[in-house]
């Protein structure tokens, strides 16, 4: 579409357009810096919405100066999903932002940031001022709006400073992508008079911003700034001059004796109430039109001599009606021929009045595009209303013609319900542009271009089938133990990371509630439920927002409850921020104490921390954190509000602490035998921790630990097995083939240069990948690296609650300028590139619905690190197969699609997994799938200033993958032979069990192995049924054969192969220590379960006598034999045994699924103590079922 209006840059500005379009200019690579989107004044700069904010009270300032005005700034509010960073960039741009004289207060919450704002504008009414003014900024989410409303709306009336101005930045989320509820703060604002302005992107962040500031001074009213996800996550190329905006003052609006900005009054308070509404009503709301219409904030960017059609649109929206008109083949020329007009809002409300009646002359039918509920349409219904019948225009929007309120109710167009897509813009309006159209030729063109929008969203009805990756707790996370209950109990769950404790433990964490209201649903409660007491899950940051006064009520309010406060030195939901202000352990137990609360427990990961308890109130008890189970069981009968600090540091933030040599980075780890390990499963159940993956080996799946992603916690070692053991002192053995020594060459030999994509048109690259990952530093890149060769880039990060463990998908947009970039997100079909760092992400839905045979090509990580709920489900499977199936399928077949395990490759050469991204952003580039030059990208890479060498590095081992993979792999992994993995034939499968048995026992136990299975293997050969049978029963029977008493786990441990497993991963000394519960001296918990203590290195030497007492096994000498599970063990082998006898005399053709069913039930029995008791019950009752199927069957046969 070549409609050259402004794309979202308004014609208000000085030199209106987007950005500049430069032409590639390699100047850029060398003069670009990072600094320059807070200091550059001329030219373009790279920046998201996010810096925009920090940049716009900077510009502000300097418009200021240029003046002659002395002005401060002042920004506060608090942090929240889409605007969760902008704390974190303001503390980062202090020095810049004290240079010019604006100063950052984060507020304790949103409304007291509130508080502080209008007190900004109220300086030079209580004595003398140090400026002539302080504009002010006040930023939160959504829901922060809402508990704002009473601040607002007086700040809002007592009016501003005349040199001041207040911007109030809502971060809006309409999809509840990050939040508990869609939020549209519209009609919040609009209820306390406060005019609202809607950015589209990030070029109008600033000029907008500006605009808000001057409208703000010039009519005394606070001013809405609407940051909407799509364009406040989103990043592009902007210019950087702080004037190109020129800001117009009303000369013929009259203003009130007094003026409109903020006053001292000495009258009593309600008449002084009723003339802050009459200067409200009658001036200040109309002083803000009267701003909007002299600098034409809203205004017709599409015209058309004899128009029947109008569209209107704000914001995000604006966006996806020009990507719309582009779908479907619409440019200027064409539009001006079928009669329609193109309306953009920058403020929505309230909707100025004479732009609104210029544009509606002569129309037809107007159609508003909007999100959400209406805010324009409603008012611009009421501007027409009373129009004569023939020339009044019909409004059609959210419903058609019918209207809104019909019964049984009205149809939608736009629905209101999350948030919409470009095709069903174009849908709407191709359907409206129809009745225009009596041009044969046009019509058939609108046709062909609707009838490509059906065969695009022809993917949409695909049935995806790729299991969901949820957002899940780090690492290590205190979360992980904070948030269990005993059994029988039940906790309220709280806002931010607490509240996926609702999907991860749902059946001990239920509901949720606001930020603050923590535990006071309880007080509505607990009088009518049969239930005699909850826990309540409370974050440290809440604490200090506002969950302090909840605790206050409920204990006003006497009911049972147990408020368990997590003190996790950071506020881990939106990045690890502190929590703004001092809070430590000792002040929350004195605090509390003085609320009169008698009980109070405090659990944590580290005693010593509390060796002097001076600080703390006398009657705090201390506990270990391995006794939490115990402290909650306790505080459960204490009548009355209990509370339970649990302290122990955010997961997250200690590993960037030890990044930076700021935490203790203990030389413990943990390591997992896996010969001793029975894939039980139970160290997930305890610690529900993502670094322990699934290791598959000869004899069934195992656990093994992601050192590279562990955080130590250690609480995995819970799990009740024998194979963990604690490596103490040494380091980690990285293996590091690939990356060299700085400045040393290695002969791989030079690289074919690829032929680069053109981006003529945009060229769309959706990356997918796991929050946390480092995934979206590769969007970044991309973006600067655009930035860089003068080109248009819009990066848009789609993060929110999946920056923990979840999918996290970055819309990335390049252009041969600015200009011709407009809708932020990928439509449907419209993805040239899929950048799948993580294969289920990039086979989700969200991503195959961007791919379009033909047009997408896809490199994806083969990678298979399961979701977070694998410790939950031990036996989860990973998809492979019918992934790759359907991402090859989407974008028309394998040669479209490139699959390579990346982060095994990446690990190998670089030693880290966070290479993986750099490797397949090189692996890209090289197939020639990018449409950056190499210089840029990695111009982009050192300017990100993070480990630029190995970045580098890992870019070039993707390009060479990408040209000879097999010879990287053999670099890589230089000891391991490829192998092609061939499935096991039965003879081998026996012979290696029957090899074990006899190192286990003996020969003859071997023997009577070999015996029975060879007894199944004949019948079944007999009646012609295949291996079916016999396979399972060679697993399964071995499997109850080689039980792991405390001879074999003796074994397992000194037969050499786990002291060569720990040489291979740890150098230097090390030492090891073994986690144990010898039945025999083992203590038991509350639950009566045994708990496992650490054995020292002399266990060796134990181990090795036992390993050599085998012999005793099942003899009366044999001590550990007379145990109830040992007992357990030899009576399911006899079992077995009769179970077999049974089924292979009544085995047939029919009945065989069930009998292999049957026959393979064993391979469920794992683990050790309680843990294996379950799983014995389990199996009873799966067999006991099983069976009853099979006799059904005999009866029906008979």
């Amino acid at each position: 579409m070549s409609v050259t209006t402004e794309n979202g840059s308004a014609a208000f500005a000085r030199n209106a357009g987007a950005a500049p379009s430069t032409p590639p200019d390699t100047s850029r690579l060398t003069t670009v810096s990072l600094d320059d989107k807070y200091t550059a004044t001329s030219g373009a700069i790279f920046l998201s919405g996010i810096q925009a904010l920090v940049r716009l009270p900077m510009m502000q300032r300097l418009r200021d100066q240029a003046a002659g005005l002395n002005t401060a700034g002042f920004i506060s509010g608090y942090r929240g999903s889409p605007l969760g960073g902008l704390d974190e960039n303001l503390w980062k741009a202090k020095k810049q932002l004290e240079a010019h004289h604006v100063q950052f207060v984060p507020g304790v919450n949103e409304d007291l940031a509130a508080t502080a704002v209008w007190g900004s504008q109220q300086v030079d009414l209580i004595g003398p001022a140090k400026y002539d003014g302080v504009f002010a900024m006040w930023y939160g989410k959504g829901p922060g709006v809402d508990r704002c409303g009473d601040v607002f709306k007086h700040m809002n009336h007592a009016g501003t400073a005349k040199l001041g101005g207040v911007l109030l930045v809502a971060g809006d989320d309409h999809g509840a992508y990050s939040s508990t509820l869609p939020h549209q703060s519209d009609h919040l604002f609009s209820a306390s008079m406060i005019p609202v302005l809607y950015p589209c992107n990030v070029q109008e962040y600033l000029d907008l911003g500006i605009h808000g500031w001057a409208m703000s001074r010039f009519s005394g009213c606070t001013v809405a700034f609407k940051a909407l996800a799509d364009t406040v996550e989103s990043s592009a190329s902007i210019d950087a001059d702080p004037f190109r905006v020129e800001v117009k003052i009303p000369q013929d609006f009259v203003m009130p004796e007094g003026g409109l900005n903020a006053r001292l009054s000495s009258i009593p308070l309600g008449q002084q109430a009723r003339n802050q509404e009459a200067l409200m009503q009658d001036y200040k709301i109309y002083a803000a039109l009267a701003y909007a219409r002299e600098n034409k904030l809203n205004h017709t960017t599409i015209n058309s001599p004899n128009a029947k059609l109008g569209i209107i649109a704000s914001g995000k929206s604006y966006l996806d009606v020009l990507e719309a008109l582009e779908e479907l083949g619409i440019d200027e020329q064409m539009a001006a021929d079928v009669g329609m007009r193109l309306f953009k809002v920058a403020m929505p409300w309230p909707l100025e009045p004479d732009s609104v009646r210029e544009f509606a002359q002569g129309l037809d039918e107007i159609l508003v595009v909007e999100e959400k509920r209406q805010i324009v349409e409603y008012q611009l219904k009421e501007q027409l209303y009373n129009w004569r019948d023939d020339v009044r225009p019909r409004v059609i929007g959210k419903f058609d013609e019918k209207g809104e309120w019909v019964a049984p109710r009205g149809e939608w167009l736009l629905t209101s319900k999350a948030d919409f897509s470009v095709s069903q813009v174009a849908r709407v309006i191709a359907s409206r542009i129809a009745r225009l159209i009596s041009d044969p030729v046009t019509c058939d063109l609108i046709k062909a271009r609707l009838s490509f929008l059906d065969a695009k969203d022809a993917v949409l009805k695909k049935a995806v089938n790729t299991p969901f990756r949820p957002a899940f707790y780090c690492s290590g996370c205190p979360h992980n133990t904070s948030t269990k209950v005993p059994d029988g109990s039940l906790a309220l769950a709280g806002i931010g990371c607490h509240v996926m404790a609702t999907s991860i433990y749902p059946e001990m964490n239920k509901l949720t509630t606001h930020m603050g209201g923590e535990g006071a649903p309880w007080i509505g409660q607990a009088a009518f439920s049969e239930l005699p007491h909850v826990f309540q899950n409370l974050g440290d940051g809440t604490y200090f927002h506002s969950g302090y006064l909840a605790i206050r009520a409920a204990q006003a309010a006497k009911v049972n409850i147990t408020y368990k406060i997590l003190y996790n030195d950071a506020v881990a939901m939106t990045g690890g921020q502190p929590v703004d202000g001092l809070i430590t352990v000792p002040m929350m137990a004195q605090q509390v104490a003085a609320e009169g609360i008698a009980r109070i427990a405090l659990v944590t990961e580290d005693l010593s921390r509390y060796s002097d308890r001076s600080n703390l109130p006398a009657h705090v008890t201390l506990h270990d954190r391995k006794d939490m189970d115990a402290v909650q069981r306790e505080l459960r009968d204490v009548p009355g509000v209990s509370v339970l600090i649990y302290d122990q540091t955010c997961a997250a933030e200690k590993r960037r602490r030890r990044k930076k040599g700021e935490y203790p980075d203990l030389a413990k780890r943990m390591v997992i035998n896996d010969a001793v390990c029975e894939g039980c499963g139970d160290c997930g159940v305890q610690s529900n921790c993502v670094s322990i993956l699934p290791k598959e080996t000869e004899f069934g799946r195992k656990r093994t630990i992601d050192q590279s992603s562990c955080n130590k916690d250690y609480s995995c070692a819970k799990g009740f097995c024998p194979s963990f053991v604690t490596v103490e002192g040494g380091s980690l053995k990285k293996t590091k083939t690939g990356a060299g020594k700085p400045g040393e060459t290695d002969n791989f030999g030079p690289l074919p240069e690829p032929v680069l994509p053109g981006c003529d048109a945009p060229y769309n690259i959706l990356i997918n990948g796991i929050g946390g990952t480092g995934v979206i530093t590769v969007g970044a890149l991309m973006g600067m690296a655009a930035h860089l060769e003068g080109k248009g880039a819009s990066v848009l990060d789609m993060t929110g609650m999946s920056q923990k463990n979840g999918s996290v998908t970055s819309h990335v947009k390049i252009a041969k300028s600015p200009a011709h970039i407009r809708a932020q997100r990928i439509a449907t079909g419209e993805a040239d590139l899929i950048l799948g760092c993580d294969m289920l992400t990039a086979g989700a839905q969200d991503a195959v619905s961007k791919m379009r045979p033909g047009r997408s090509l896809a490199v994806v990580n083969l990678h298979e690190q399961p979701p977070g709920t694998f410790a939950q489900n031990a036996d989860w499977q990973y998809p492979t197969a019918e992934v790759r199936q359907l991402i090859e399928e989407s974008v028309g077949g394998a040669d479209a699609a490139d699959f390579i395990d990346a982060t095994k490759l990446a690990t190998a050469l670089m030693g880290d997994s966070i290479a993986a991204n750099l490797f397949m952003l090189g692996y890209a580039w090289q197939k020639g799938r990018i449409p950056l030059t190499q210089a840029a990208l990695l111009r982009a890479i050192e300017l990100n200033g993070v480990g630029i060498e190995s970045n580098k590095k890992s870019f070039l081992w993707g390009r060479r993958a990408a040209v000879d993979v097999r010879k990287v792999t053999q670099i890589a992994t230089p000891s391991q032979a490829i192998i092609v993995q061939m499935p096991q034939s039965l003879d081998s499968v026996i012979k290696k069990r029957v090899e074990f048995l006899t190192a286990y026992q003996n020969a003859a136990y071997a023997d009577g192995y070999l015996t029975l299975v060879k007894q199944v293997r004949d019948r079944e050969n007999t009646l012609g049924l295949g291996q079916k049978l016999s396979t399972a029963v060679a697993k399964s029977y071995f499997k109850l054969l080689a039980y792991k008493d405390e001879y074999e786990v003796a074994r397992l441990y000194t037969d050499g192969r786990f002291v060569e497993q720990l040489q291979q991963q740890f150098e230097g000394n090390f030492s090891v220590k073994f986690n144990l519960a010898p039945p025999l001296f083992a203590k038991k918990d509350a639950k009566g379960h045994l708990v496992k203590a650490e054995f020292g290195s002399w266990m060796w030497r134990a181990f090795k006598l036992l390993a050599k007492a085998k012999g005793l096994r099942g003899g009366s000498f044999d001590i550990f034999g007379y145990t109830a599970e040992r007992k357990m063990e030899r009576a399911l082998i006899v079992e077995y045994r009769e179970l077999l006898a049974g089924l292979l005399v009544n085995l047939t053709a029919d009945n065989l699924a069930t009998c292999v069913e049957l026959a393979s039930l064993p391979e469920k029995i794992r683990g050790f103590g309680h843990v294996k008791e379950a799983a014995v019950a389990t199996y009873r009752k799966d067999k006991a079922s099983l069976l009853a199927v099979l006799a059904d069957g005999s009866k029906h046969a008979a």
